[in-house]
């Protein structure tokens, strides 16, 4: 298993570097945010389990990580992807080993540990408990229940832990780049005790995800965008430029 080798350097340096490649490939990324979301008590522990469509989920978590939160940030990753890309480790990433039982359940104990450390800051995980990218639109949502296994092992050490579903949609819009939108929802108190089982619990969790994308999707279609944050605006796009030039030759300045 790959082990968090956080860096506060590296950690500046990436968020720098993420906005950067965002504003350079969408034209906006929007976050649909309500404010219990940024009011969690920062002692409890949270996980923030994601829908997992696009090579760039491990970008946002970061600049939201940054943008909203006094937190600790975790996240875990496909140990093949992480072997390749092991910077990501410096920011808080570590890996999981589906193929090898033993290894998966150290991950799971690992996180269990990340989540209960002593801190000042509120430790949090995201977890894209699909194990893979699929379409965005894919029905059935199949969930790993290594989420509700993490779930269950903190509950056994402390009174409480939170779950927060996100999704994210890419979608062409009125520009010729396309705009990244990410939708947080209330976070869930989950007690000692009240998971039943965690067949039970990842079934929960597919079903809160799947009408949270479908609940996105109908935002988008309607245009009710009003309530999202803009955390990056993109460079101006190809088409744009164009826009300006023709306005400038037409209109010249006085």
């Amino acid at each position: 298993m790959l082990k968090v080798r956080r860096s506060k350097l590296y950690t500046l340096w990436f968020g720098w570097y993420s906005r950067r490649q965002f504003r350079r490939y969408f034209n906006s990324l929007r976050v649909f945010m309500p404010a219990g979301v940024r009011e969690m008590d920062r002692r409890t522990p949270v996980i923030f389990y994601a829908n997992h469509a696009y090579w760039w989920d491990g970008f946002w978590s970061q600049l939201c990580t940054e943008e909203f939160f006094f937190q600790n940030l975790h996240i875990i990753i496909e140990y093949q992807q992480l072997r390749k890309h092991p910077f990501f480790t410096r920011i808080g990433a570590f890996s999981i080993d589906r193929s090898h039982p033993r290894s998966a359940l150290g991950t799971i104990r690992y996180a269990v540990e990340l989540l209960l450390a002593e801190s000042a800051r509120q430790n949090a995980l995201w977890i894209f408990p699909q194990g893979k990218i699929e379409a965005v639109d894919q029905r059935p949502l199949f969930f790993f229940k290594g989420t509700a296994s993490i779930v269950s092992r903190v509950l056994e050490q402390t009174s409480g832990i939170y779950l927060v579903s996100v999704v994210s949609r890419i979608e062409y819009l009125e520009e010729q780049k396309p705009e990244l939108f990410l939708s947080f929802r209330e976070p869930l108190l989950v007690l000692k005790d009240s998971v039943t089982s965690q067949e039970a619990l990842t079934a929960t969790m597919q079903r809160e995800t799947e009408s949270h994308l479908d609940e996105l999707k109908e935002k988008i279609m309607k245009r009710e965008l009003d309530g999202a944050v803009t955390l990056v605006t993109g460079t101006m796009s190809v088409n744009r430029r164009v826009e300006s030039l023709k306005r400038f030759f037409r209109y010249p300045s006085k």
